[in-house]
């Protein structure tokens, strides 16, 4: 009996230093979703080697579509799938001459030679179409999204991952259904307006690809027990942020500008679980969100392993403090 009581006061200990180390975290990154404010961003032509000032998301939109690719240590994979990207987006625009892009390629602090990839890229393709953001020092995947996101100029906002391990004509599929919900938002907003062209970046919608539908197979093929970590860590999932997305950690991921300048200027995840953010955020605003299947394929040298679910979990557990303590304000931007 002494044995148990002993062991019951180690355990709870435990459990108060880990809940006193999560709350002093989340303290301390109460105010980490207004830094992007702070900081002057300018971007750099690599022909011409002038500086370039950075947009921001409460601009008017300049383009119809923006897509965001973060870059960490990407020089392998990320000419391939950017290659495919600029072949689907010039030929979408030589078909359809209203149709106007930019792809924002965020590197993340690469020690290897991505950035000079990306500017390869933008010499070939002009600094209009091509822009890169450097962070410096890696920052994570969550951060690296919000400042492309944050100084980026179109309409619609799409971030994808620079595997390319999702179809970019898959941002067809997101881009019509938010279409569809942004008519009929916009039309209960002002019923006068529903035979009106309307600006699709003023409507706030997100949209979000899914591997969901291929789940099923996975679960066949992988080991019991990264069926049993996935099935906890979906579980922690839903407890943080509630149900309504099934894969929340797809990388292929569309806002209107509106819901895209809301959910960005709050988010304080910078790494994994920004994505479940995402969906708490929205919740909270109201944002409509869409789950919408796309085509998925494994590409090697992915950065995600096993190893990344205690971050993940340490994450959701800052972001169910720093929210329901109070201590992560929310910005009616």
């Amino acid at each position: 009996m002494e044995l148990l009581l002993t062991v019951a006061k180690l355990g709870l200990t435990l459990v108060l230093i880990v809940f006193s180390v999560v709350v002093l975290e989340a303290w301390r990154r109460r105010h980490s979703n207004v830094s992007v404010e702070t900081v002057t961003t300018t971007l750099e032509d690599p022909t011409s080697l002038k500086q370039v000032p950075c947009p921001h998301i409460s601009d008017p939109a300049e383009k119809y579509l923006s897509l965001i690719v973060p870059a960490f240590n990407e020089e392998q994979r990320l000419p391939a799938a950017l290659q495919e990207t600029m072949d689907y987006l010039q030929g979408r625009a030589s078909r359809d001459k209203s149709f106007s892009y930019e792809v924002v390629i965020v590197d993340d602090g690469s020690v290897d030679g991505t950035k000079r990839v990306a500017f390869d890229f933008v010499r070939k393709y002009t600094l209009d179409n091509i822009r890169v953001i450097p962070l410096g020092k890696n920052q994570g995947k969550g951060e690296a999204i919000r400042k492309g996101m944050m100084h980026s100029r179109g309409e619609l906002l799409l971030m994808l991952d620079a595997d390319g391990a999702t179809q970019v004509t898959d941002l067809e599929k997101l881009e019509n259904q938010i279409l569809a919900v942004a008519r009929e938002e916009n039309s209960i907003r002002d019923p006068t307006s529903k035979h009106v062209d309307f600006r699709i970046g003023d409507v706030q919608v997100s949209a979000f690809g899914s591997r969901a539908h291929l789940e099923e197979k996975a679960i066949a093929t992988r080991k019991w027990y990264r069926n049993f970590l996935m099935k906890g860590f979906h579980l922690v999932v839903l407890l943080a942020a509630g149900s309504g997305i099934r894969d929340t950690q797809c990388g292929f991921k569309m806002f209107t500008r509106a819901a895209a300048r809301r959910l960005f200027t709050n988010i304080h995840l910078k790494r994994w679980c920004f994505d479940v953010e995402l969906v708490f955020l929205c919740k909270r605003f109201n944002i409509p969100m869409l789950e919408i299947s796309v085509k998925w394929s494994e590409i090697p040298g992915s950065k995600v392993s096993m190893l990344s679910i205690p971050n993940m979990l340490w994450e959701l557990a800052l972001m169910s403090v720093g929210y329901r303590t109070g201590m992560w304000k929310i910005h009616q931007a």
